[in-house]
């Protein structure tokens, strides 16, 4: 029998609304309200307000965090046994609460102090390239000082991270159908990050991690793993490291699962699974209607 796995998707997959049918839920009242009380604005009011305020890195990411979450803890209720678990960089975070590595809380506080230091970071750049000559554009980052492969997250679609400079060079310079400049504040995903993360590390350094109740699947290393010490050491350099998105799909493949459910808003990662694990059916929890 095939096994399952869980995906939670990351920053992009936010939408305004989300979030609004499961406020009369009273596992989401407490969730709600608990978030408020840590991040000392409202996740629902985000959600339903601005979509420029909420496409903020600052505020897209706790709110999808809480959002996935709970969707996540509703889902469990309903749902049998899973077998892995992965989330697209943000998504990460909700994999770890999702597999008990952490309680709902200390994952909020971790994503609230990475929020706000992607936010604040600048002077960087990030550009998603489609439909490309893989060997190309490998050989062209290799050539280029300054930027490096922030999101591999298919083999026609990758985001690459770094200086305006060195971004535009590789975009002017390798074919590609499609290459567009996100709009985003710094080259995430890239030592460009290496302040940042050295800042959110000494807050990750307080967070007690428990051994994994179902594998996961890292950004920066694709194989599943429960303990706990390797997973923090695995999240201390996702903020540096690439989204080896990819991978973790091929990984999947391999290690038979033959269902994705993939808990929180929008289609990005069952999209990816579509085009790359061609055999794997795919399911979204992104409403209560949904968790059925």
């Amino acid at each position: 029998m095939g096994k399952i796995a869980w995906l939670f998707p990351g920053q992009g997959s936010q939408a305004v609304g989300m979030g609004a049918d499961l406020v009369e839920h009273p596992l989401a009242k407490v969730r709600f309200a608990e978030a408020e009380n840590i991040l000392g604005w409202s996740v629902l009011d985000k959600c339903q307000g601005d979509e420029t305020e909420l496409s903020r890195t600052l505020y897209t990411q706790p709110c999808l965090y809480v959002v996935e979450a709970i969707l996540c803890d509703m889902y469990r209720e309903k749902a049998g046994d899973v077998d892995f678990v992965a989330g697209h960089s943000l998504g990460e975070y909700v994999a770890l609460y999702g597999a008990g590595v952490y309680d709902f809380a200390a994952g909020l506080k971790l994503v609230q102090k990475r929020a706000q230091l992607m936010d604040q970071a600048s002077g960087g750049k990030m550009a998603a390239m489609m439909k490309f000559n893989r060997e190309e554009l490998t050989a062209k980052i290799e050539a280029t000082d300054g930027v490096t492969l922030a999101n591999d997250n298919s083999e026609q679609q990758v985001v690459i991270s770094g200086t305006p400079e060195a971004v535009d060079e590789v975009m002017n310079n390798v074919k590609a159908k499609r290459a567009i400049a996100l709009n985003v504040s710094g080259a995430f995903h890239s030592p460009f990050m290496a302040e940042a993360s050295e800042q959110f590390n000494t807050v990750l350094a307080d967070i007690e991690f428990q051994d994994a109740k179902i594998p996961v699947l890292s950004n920066v290393d694709p194989q599943p793993e429960t303990d706990a010490s390797a997973l923090k050491a695995r999240l201390e350099k996702q903020m540096t490291g690439s989204v080896r998105w990819l991978e973790i799909m091929n990984t999947l493949n391999d290690l038979d699962v033959s269902e994705a459910v993939e808990i929180g808003p929008g289609k990005v990662l069952t999209g990816l699974i579509k085009r790359t694990c061609k055999d794997m059916t795919t399911k979204n929890i992104d409403t209560l209607e949904k968790i059925g």
